[in-house]
């Protein structure tokens, strides 16, 4: 195969971890949790993503969200390929619209794109790129924040390339195995649940998140193509593109100026003045949005929590101050909500991080 310049990604997937995202992950993560002996219901409601907001079509959680429900899942399971059991758990009516038109796209290689293309609508949390290479056809999976979490990091690429066979399984045939994969982080000490899972040779230690396709699967014919459910499903997906990129626009302008405006927060009704919009047409766009207003400033002041809690020379009340919190009760209050510790604790461990 003739030399390929490096895969960027498609427009439109560039990732924030302000973004949102639809909850696919957490809805497979809860019943293999529950299998482990562990309820994930409260530590849900305590995000603010309970049974009932959870159950919606319409929702959407953000990466802060994401990032704690599975940090703290993988502690109280104690099981360290969490990442790889909610990845094998899926299967492609998760992603409604977007499982339909990757069983109905006329090949693997087809299919493989077009996940690419419309992947902040199936719930990924990482970034997806994909071209081709020597070997066949590479997918690699990027990380959307260099300083996440060790433990997070490693649950994303798990469940990224786990869910990838799974589903590819599920859809093409289920002899299929990966030429290779690699993982940007460390050899576990047990690897056997990796090359049990993927049937192929798995190296750890690499430079990158990356599995690939063999030459002789990429090119084969989807047994569900059917071009017309193709083209319909694709006329969709771009009108819900657009949709959420005119939401993303509003929730990035928002946590802007609430982050500018720290210790200070605006006013629901001050935003919706900034905005040019009543009050009532602002709680609408953001319910599109899958979220509130309260859940946009929580999110930015764990945002801002995390950065000054790297800065040793600022004291608990400094950082509550700071923050925009009436003081540290409430500041410790909050950050045992997000991360299930103190914040001194949480404190040692970023800065042994």
């Amino acid at each position: 195969m003739p030399d390929s310049p490096a895969p960027t990604p498609s427009p439109g997937t560039s990732r924030s971890t302000s973004a949102t995202i639809p909850p696919n992950i957490l809805r497979y993560l809860s019943p293999v949790a529950a299998k482990y002996g562990v309820d994930l219901r409260p530590l849900l409601a305590d995000v603010g993503l309970g049974e009932a907001v959870m159950g919606s079509a319409a929702l959407r959680v953000s990466y802060r969200q994401g990032s704690t429900v599975i940090r703290r899942a993988v502690e109280l399971t104690g099981e360290p390929h969490l990442g790889l059991r909610v990845g094998a758990a899926q299967h492609l009516t998760a992603w409604g619209l977007l499982g339909l038109a990757l069983l109905s796209a006329d090949t693997l290689k087809d299919a493989i794109e077009t996940g690419v293309r419309f992947q902040n609508l199936s719930g990924a949390m990482v970034v997806w790129t994909a071209g081709p290479e020597d070997a066949g056809y590479a997918l690699r999976a990027g990380l959307p924040d260099p300083a996440l979490d060790p433990t997070v990091a490693v649950f994303l690429a798990e469940e990224a390339f786990a869910s990838v066979v799974t589903l590819t399984r599920l859809s093409a045939g289920g002899e299929f195995a990966p030429a290779s994969v690699e993982f940007a982080f460390p050899a576990p000490r047990d690897t056997r649940p990796f090359t049990g899972l993927f049937r192929c040779p798995v190296r750890f230690a690499a430079v990158e998140n990356r599995l690939v396709f063999p030459a002789s699967w990429f090119r084969r014919a989807m047994p569900g193509r059917d071009p017309v459910t193709y083209a319909s499903a694709m006329e969709l997906l771009a009108q819900q593109t657009t949709a959420r990129h005119d939401q993303q626009e509003l929730l990035e302008v928002l946590e802007i100026s609430i982050a500018h405006s720290l210790p200070d927060v605006p006013s629901f009704v001050e935003q919706a003045r900034r905005h040019a919009s009543s009050e009532r047409t602002l709680r609408r766009r953001l319910a599109e949005c899958g979220t509130t207003y309260q859940a946009v400033v929580d999110g930015v002041r764990h945002e801002r929590v995390e950065q000054l809690l790297r800065r040793p020379e600022l004291t608990l009340r400094d950082i509550a101050r700071q923050a925009g919190f009436s003081d540290a009760r409430a500041l410790r209050r909050a950050v045992h909500r997000w991360h299930g510790t103190a914040p001194a604790r949480l404190r040692e461990e970023t800065g042994a991080q």
